[in-house]
């Protein structure tokens, strides 16, 4: 049978029973997606509570509405399992699994490891494959690949087909959505390719084309590497223009009226989020396995691991301001998620933040309109429900994640101390004597 051939007719008339493997804030925007566009979709999760969120037609979700959820489980286009063996029956399935870091910043590959072990239990010819989940050039030939072909004895590209194709998911974004971002695919095989792309076509405003599956695990570590690179350079820049006494969000700005050759990125206390942090680290560990330092990135990495503790030493200046010793003293950390009006917490400064200016005996709380409570590594916390009078009872306010719904002429009229790691305040915390900016 021309397995090829079928899949793409199953494809472009849309009758394809497409699976999503991973419900989080990838596979679950991405399932949407599909679903809209026609397709049946299966998610699978091994978490209970989210699939049975989603059966009851909730989302957990900040940017997928509970309409958009509850519409498309009523038409019958989505719905939600904890039972792998669903994928004996799909045409198609996109692996959108975590990818973290160890404690010793070795790439996890467990979670996809045991993909690609529930695979071999259910791959059966006509079946397309997506790798999404970001990781090192050459996983998914090596670890998918090897694994799916000595246990099948299935032939990739013409029984199956299978690709890589980056995510490139920005959480709490408006303008660039899963369903317009250019999507990046590379397949094992030109039919691999051919397959692949035109299931993503039906759903996806652009898909680009690249010659190879390491091309675009590549491409994925390129664009993160480039943000984490020049993030780090901003971040040492702050620390210089700190040493100088000059002000580093105003030479940001006058070197961002350049129309050509500059491209704007700030200073903060850290980096945070699912990409950033994490995916130009796979890039470093790769290269020593072939003798080689990825040495930008081992710098760049460095100064923004710092950047935690360059912010507790900013509040530390606060409170010598008021003569008072950060032991003891009363901090707010306004802000927890990783950016700005979302609700993710994964890898946010902020949870380093508390965990020094605890160490070093301060009273921390925290205020975050998206995160109610944190459970992270020993750090149990509830966001303050009386915003007003705990900036007015603090020592000192600690903006980390500038959320848009915040009052900040307000906090600037109440707060007693306001170390600004964020310029939310701009020019009105620029010369006043009780905000000490990042």
């Amino acid at each position: 049978m021309d397995y090829t051939q079928k899949l793409i007719e199953k494809f472009n008339d849309r009758s394809a029973h497409i699976a999503i493997l991973g419900l989080g804030y990838v596979g679950l925007p991405l399932a949407v997606v599909f679903a809209e566009s026609g397709f049946k979709v299966t998610g699978i999760d091994p978490i209970t509570s989210k699939v049975d969120t989603l059966n009851s037609g909730e989302s957990y979700i900040f940017d997928i509405s509970n309409k958009q959820i509850s519409d498309l489980v009523n038409s019958g286009h989505l719905s939600a399992t904890t039972d792998f063996s669903v994928l004996s029956e799909v045409d198609a399935v996109s692996i959108c699994v975590p990818t973290p870091l160890r404690k010793t910043g070795d790439p996890d590959l467990s979670f996809i490891l045991s993909v690609a072990d529930t695979l071999q239990e259910y791959i059966h010819p006509g079946l397309a494959i997506v790798l999404e989940s970001t990781t090192y050039p050459g996983t998914t030939r090596e670890l998918i690949l090897q694994r799916l072909c000595e246990e099948s004895g299935l032939n990739v590209g013409e029984d199956f087909f299978l690709a890589f194709s980056p995510e490139r998911v920005d959480p709490g974004r408006e303008d660039w959505t899963t369903i317009n971002t250019p999507k990046v695919i590379g397949g094992i095989t030109e039919n691999c390719l051919l397959v692949t792309k035109t299931w993503y076509e039906q759903s996806l405003e652009q898909v680009v084309p690249v010659s190879s599956t390491e091309v675009a695990e590549m491409t994925k570590l390129l664009e993160n590497t480039f943000r984490m690179i020049n993030i780090g350079m901003v971040n040492e820049l702050a620390i210089m223009c700190d040493r100088l006494g000059v002000d580093v969000w105003e030479v940001i700005d006058a070197a961002a009226t350049k129309p050509f050759g500059f491209m704007k990125f700030q200073p903060g206390p850290g980096l945070g989020g699912h990409c950033i942090p994490i995916d130009p680290l796979y890039l470093s560990w790769k290269l020593k396995s072939l003798n080689y330092s990825a040495r930008f990135i081992e710098l760049a990495s460095e100064i923004n691991t710092g950047m935690p503790r360059y912010a507790v030493s900013k509040i530390q200046d606060a409170l010598n301001l008021q003569k008072k010793s950060l032991n003891g003293s009363k901090i707010l950390i306004l802000g927890v998620a990783y950016k700005l009006d979302i609700d993710d917490l994964r890898e946010s400064p902020a949870l380093d933040v508390i965990i020094y200016l605890k160490q070093k005996g301060a009273v921390v709380s925290y205020h975050d309109p998206y995160i109610p409570s944190i459970d992270h590594e020993g750090i149990r916390m509830k966001s303050v429900s009386d915003l007003e009078n705990e900036i007015k009872a603090v020592d000192c306010v600690a903006i980390i994640t500038n959320h848009s719904s915040y009052d900040y002429d307000q906090i600037l009229k109440d707060a007693n101390m306001i170390v600004d790691t964020r310029n939310a305040l701009g020019d009105k915390g620029k010369k006043n004597p009780k905000v000490v900016r990042l």
